[in-house]
């Protein structure tokens, strides 16, 4: 067959549903292979937007999402995606075409070394130079890609390459299971556990399993021991749970930390560094760390764990709690779970424009515990991650590695495809939302009524704040923005607008209801920042 046709075939194998991209001359092939295929093609306005999509496809689904570009500046379109998937740990498989490797014919226009420029940020980057191999290389990138810990596999597909013939069969897709981990690790993890005074666990966004979120309940249940999430990691423990130390919003020393600071021992499950600084919370080194996950740590100078748990998360932590004798004293966490909720309230004066605070109320007013909220990244994430009560795993998504702008209506979109039958918000800067506005065309196109609220101040907020903070003069980061109900309107989206005396949930409800793509613009008064995140914080006092 033609080995952009066996290309598909495999991918079909893989149980590859949906293929993000938008197409180029190189790919011609590779596209009318898809068009017979039982894979849904989503063509997207940006590279970028495809790859966040995939991004947000194997972090909610575990396999890996599929994205794919032409050559040239159609692949480095593609880079900020990637990367933001390599660090987040999402699997994903990204396509690029290339021109000719025989006969060329227009030399070295649009060529450059993609492989290369993908090698630094993917776990494996090739070129598929034999039709013959195209199974294998195929097979070996969505193994790469869903092994732990997941991300990016990129695979260079030439034209001449996806055109030519091949008898190559197929390769079949294998059965994986995970080994357990080893019983003399887990034995020494329990007796770490057994001998502290205040253990406390972090829940990150490895752990955002449904498997891993019953075992953790469970185990958390037995022992006693009460848990603090990374913002990726939210939901893992339902925040109604008494055992729940909320989230951590901030790489600086905020409220949550009073309860990380009088831990003797810290139980890390599903935790990257990348996802929380161990710098902010084991600045003394001083704390004994048990890493429990798929795979060995990332370590550096704060984080060299005494006992690495690696195995099954789930079967690690049934072991463990077998090993654990009735309940750790809880009595001081218990207590700083109070003093959390009353430092974390969702106490603010109605203003207009709103606060964040307010804003964050009104959300939470409006999905239910099960609906998904997608952040793009600004100030408001701050805010969301300290005070937004999350339920349930993978309802929060948030990108707290690369933390790049533009991703949130992607994502939005992607996770509304995904779950037809919830709610889905995308939260998004004003800065942000114009990097991949044009997906409101997308998600028209496919018919995903995904909502999307932007927190409009006119300017670049989270940096506006951090140029406050160190002393420096005001200076080039405001702008002005188009008039954004007009925007969404042109566009064939519903276009709303918070203006004063509006109630911010009767319209967010409103915009859920009309069942199709719509806009909110909610102007926000971010003079709270500062207030907040730096004089408070700086002037902490964690009253337990």
């Amino acid at each position: 067959m033609k080995a952009s046709d066996l290309f598909v075939r495999q991918l079909e194998e893989e149980g590859v549903e949906y293929i993000f991209g938008l197409p180029g001359e190189e790919t011609l092939d590779l596209l009318e292979s898809l068009r017979t295929s039982s894979i849904k093609f989503i063509m997207t306005r940006h590279e970028q937007a495809a790859a966040f999509m995939a991004a947000t496809y194997g972090r909610l689904t575990r396999r890996a999402g599929v994205c794919f570009s032409t050559l040239g500046p159609g692949a480095t379109n593609l880079v900020t995606g990637i990367a933001h998937a390599q660090l987040i740990g999402a699997p994903i498989v990204a396509i690029t075409g290339q021109k000719a490797l025989r006969e060329n014919r227009q030399a070295r226009f649009q060529l450059i070394d993609v492989v290369s420029v993908m090698r630094p940020i993917t776990k494996s980057s090739v070129q598929v130079v034999d039709p013959g191999s195209i199974p294998t290389v195929v097979r070996n990138a969505f193994k790469l890609a869903q092994a732990e810990r997941p991300g990016a596999v990129h695979i260079e597909l030439p034209e001449d390459v996806a055109a030519s013939a091949t008898d190559a069969p197929i390769q079949r897709k294998g059965a994986i299971r995970r080994p357990v981990p080893d019983p003399v690790a887990v034995e020494k993890a329990a007796d770490l556990i057994n001998q502290a005074r205040r253990p406390l666990i972090v829940l990150s966004s490895g752990a955002t399993r449904n498997l891993i979120t019953k075992e953790a309940a469970a185990f958390i249940e037995k022992t006693g021991i009460h848990a603090v999430h990374t913002q990726m990691g939210k939901g893992v423990l339902s925040d109604s749970s008494e055992y729940s130390l909320f989230a951590t919003g901030i790489h600086r020393h905020d409220y949550v930390n009073c309860g990380i600071d009088r831990a003797d021992v810290l139980i890390a499950i599903g935790y990257n560094i990348v996802e929380y600084p161990p710098y902010v919370w084991n600045k003394n080194r001083d704390k004994k760390i048990i890493h429990v996950d798929f795979a060995e740590a990332a370590v550096d100078n704060y984080y060299n764990p005494d006992v690495e748990v690696i195995g099954d998360i789930s079967d690690g932590l049934r072991q463990l709690g077998e090993k654990i004798p009735g309940k750790k004293n809880g009595a001081t966490f218990g207590a700083i779970r109070e003093f959390l909720v009353k430092k974390l309230a969702l106490d603010f004066r109605k203003t207009y424009p709103p606060t964040p605070q307010e804003v964050v109320w009104h959300v939470r007013n409006v999905l239910a515990e099960d609906d998904i909220l997608a952040l793009d990244n600004g100030i408001y994430k701050l805010w969301f991650a300290r005070l937004y009560k999350t339920y349930q795993p993978n309802t929060f998504l948030v990108d707290n590695a690369l933390a790049t702008m533009g991703a949130g209506l992607p994502s939005g979109i992607a996770a509304k495809m995904l779950n037809p039958g919830k709610k889905v918000l995308a939260v998004v800067g004003d800065g942000g939302f114009m990097m991949n506005s044009q997906e409101l065309e997308t998600a028209l196109r496919y018919e995903v009524p995904i909502v999307v609220l932007i927190l409009n101040d006119n300017a670049f907020g989270f940096v506006k704040w951090e140029q406050q903070a160190k002393g420096f003069s005001r200076f080039g980061l405001d702008y002005a923005n188009p008039d954004f109900v007009k925007y969404a309107e042109s566009y064939g989206a519903a276009g709303l607008k918070v203006n004063k005396g509006d109630d911010l949930s009767a319209l967010l409800r409103k915009a859920f209801s009309l069942k199709k793509p719509a806009v909110i613009e909610c102007p926000i008064d971010y003079s709270v920042n500062y207030e907040t995140f730096s004089k408070e914080i700086e002037n902490l006092v964690c009253e337990i």
